[in-house]
């Protein structure tokens, strides 16, 4: 009889299908907690109006798939990008580790589709770097300043680089 009441409290062995499932999940949270983690304290460092994390699910389309904002009037989550402005040509400069700095989109010469844009989404200044895994452009991290000009400092942009690579090699990302 003890035997038998033993094993009725002893852990049963867990279904393969499910222990992928739980797994999946937990990498799951430690990426979702990284980055939100990591947009926050971007943005409260660089005292600006949103950071976000713009996700590549497929060739060159994305989402917004996470933001910090300094208040929820700022939301551009789940926006995607402009098909017409995000070309290969601006991937393969991401793919080589190109950042960008706009301190005001206003005077910065861009495309008009780009401008446009920015303005659809409010920006006033803008500061994308890549987050580059193996062979992969994963997403970028953009700071948007919207309610004013914001000159980018060396300081600001290597904090940006450093939070994108801190995502980039973390092991939750690594294995998505």
């Amino acid at each position: 009889m003890p035997t038998n009441f033993q094993s009725e409290f002893e852990p049963k062995p867990v279904d393969q299908g499910l222990q992928r499932i739980i797994n999946r999940l937990t990498i799951k949270m430690r990426q979702d907690t990284l980055i939100r983690q990591t947009t926050q304290e971007l943005r409260e460092s660089l005292q600006v109006n949103r950071v976000v994390l713009y996700y590549f699910y497929n060739h060159w389309h994305g989402q917004v798939t996470f933001e910090s904002l300094s208040d929820g009037q700022f939301s551009i989550f789940g926006s995607t990008g402009p098909d017409k402005c995000f070309t290969s040509e601006y991937a393969d400069l991401y793919l080589a580790g190109r950042f960008r700095a706009i301190p005001d989109i206003e005077v910065e010469e861009i495309s008009d589709c780009h401008r446009d844009f920015l303005r659809s989404l409010n920006v006033r200044a803008n500061l994308v770097v890549p987050i580059l895994i193996p062979q992969r452009l994963w997403g970028l991290l953009v700071a948007h300043h919207c309610q004013a000009p914001h000159n980018w400092s060396t300081s600001d942009i290597e904090m940006m680089k450093a939070g994108a690579e801190k995502i980039a090699t973390a092991p939750c990302i690594l294995g998505s």
